[in-house]
């Protein structure tokens, strides 16, 4: 069974950073698509930040977060990043990561395609 684990989150400024992790274990990457995810205090509906998929090489982001965060990886590690900057109040959130094996492409607004999710890591942004 896959197991995600995310780590790095933490009380920050506004505009400041900080970067995420999401550990992989018990899976092969054979064409596999790491999506991050977050949830903000009161909403019921994780919204999607990132996406990546190893088939096609794509890196997608939601608009909200264009030009601030960066998803990395390091395949040695078996970790994918999650590179916060410039953050907002309105970045405060629980982040989760997700991945799933065998996709085409990743799913930015489709959490429901993923099948292993980690814990979370709660990122807050306030001053």
């Amino acid at each position: 069974q896959a197991q995600l684990v995310e780590s790095g989150g933490g009380l920050v400024q506004p505009g400041g950073s900080l970067r995420l992790s999401c550990t992989a274990s018990g899976f092969t990457s054979d064409y596999v698509a790491i999506g991050w995810f977050r949830q903000a205090p009161g909403k019921k509906v994780r919204e999607g930040v990132s996406c990546f998929s190893e088939s096609d090489g794509s890196t997608n982001y939601a608009e909200p977060v264009k030009g601030r965060f960066t998803m990395s990886r390091d395949s040695d590690k078996n970790t994918v990043y999650l590179h916060l900057n410039s953050l907002k109040p309105e970045d405060t959130a629980v982040y989760y990561c997700a991945s799933e094996r065998l996709a085409l492409s990743c799913w930015l607004y489709r959490a429901a395609e993923y099948g292993n999710w980690g814990q979370g890591t709660t990122v807050t942004v306030s001053s």
